[in-house]
């Protein structure tokens, strides 16, 4: 029988105990990983099913996690739409030829993901079933303005995206396009996530917070919004995910997504009132808490869990991904604090 609770969490019904899960869970972090990485490159890692369920179900082995997420990256899709993607060790990714005009959006390809992708899909399959119920499985994609950034800044440029608001000031009917693109390829994606096994699906918006709330109104929400509709229409919990948006919390839940994730740099109750209480959330541990003292890491957890006040629709998870450094005992820990101090 499969242990439920992050899917009841979702849909904000009583729990036993509060569900964690934690981005990049599986990673530099764990040996496992390490070994299988010193033997392949990342994108061998990413586009062999079976050495992508082997890393998913990694740490679901080492910790009592409430769920499994996908390993994979967002940028495959960027890739399936013509542009090439490195991974070199050390720098993140690099997007040859970045696009800087509209002759460059309009040549990217407009694939169907469940053949260009079809290697993502396989993993997922292939996972549900190493898996057999024992804790659900989570797909996941980029959001529309995270993938602009590393399609227009080249890579990990895409941290301080000067050329991605050129072109949206300057050419906003370019912008618009390559938005639609995005959109509309990502929520097949999603969709094609699902049919292949996935029981919930995450929208990472990881650059998002580099936007004013006005200028995430206008250019990026409806596109976001159109994802995350997408996504919903399949019946699995979506979670909506973007860091350094605090300061428009409403704007972003008012985008969509059934669980909305949260970073650090607000509380979680203030959080909770903000994007109101018909909306599970997820979060909100700083992930460098985890590389100090666990008397500090089990401190900042219950404060967390006395924040959520055992209101149904909590899940416990980092404001962004672990830490490659982060010692895998502290990981341990905070699962087993989370579980034991929120039973209820």
């Amino acid at each position: 029988m499969m242990r439920d609770r992050f899917l009841k969490a979702c849909r904000r019904e009583p729990v036993d105990c509060t569900p964690i899960w934690l981005m990049r869970q599986a990673g530099r972090y764990m040996e496992a990983y390490r070994r299988l990485r010193d033997r392949h490159t990342m994108a061998q890692l990413v586009k062999t099913p079976e050495l992508a369920v082997e890393i998913t179900l990694q740490p679901i082995r080492a910790f009592d996690l409430d769920a499994a997420i996908i390993y994979s990256d967002i940028l495959p899709p960027l890739e399936a739409m013509g542009l090439e993607v490195e991974f070199v060790d050390g720098e993140g990714p690099i997007i040859h030829q970045p696009l800087r005009s509209r002759a460059d959006v309009e040549a990217l390809r407009e694939t169907e993901p469940r053949e260009s992708l079809s290697f993502v899909l396989q993993a997922i399959r292939l996972t549900r079933q190493e898996l057999d119920g024992r804790v659900p499985l989570i797909g996941f994609a980029g959001a529309p303005f995270t993938l602009a950034t590393y399609a227009i800044e080249g890579g990990s440029n895409a941290r301080n995206p000067t050329q991605t608001k050129m072109l949206m000031y300057r050419e906003p009917q370019t912008w618009h396009l390559l938005m639609e693109r995005l959109a509309r390829f990502i929520g097949h994606y999603l969709e094609a996530q699902v049919e292949a096994g996935a029981q919930a699906v995450q929208l990472f918006d990881s650059w998002v917070g580099a936007l004013s709330p006005l200028d995430y109104q206008s250019h990026v929400a409806p596109y976001s919004r159109y994802v995350l509709q997408t996504a919903q229409a399949t019946g699995v919990p979506v979670i909506h995910f973007s860091t350094g948006t605090c300061g428009m919390i409403e704007q972003i839940a008012a985008a969509g997504g059934d669980v909305i994730a949260v970073d650090w740099r607000i509380t979680l109750d203030e959080a909770w009132q903000r994007i109101g209480p018909h909306r599970a959330i997820q979060g909100n541990l700083d992930p460098a808490v985890l590389l100090g003292p666990l008397e500090e890491l089990r401190r900042q957890a219950l404060d967390i869990l006395k924040r959520a006040g055992n209101r149904p629709g909590h899940i416990f998870n980092l404001g962004h991904g672990i830490l490659p450094q982060t010692p895998v005992e502290a990981v341990a820990y905070l699962v087993e604090i989370v579980h034991r101090e929120s039973q209820r």
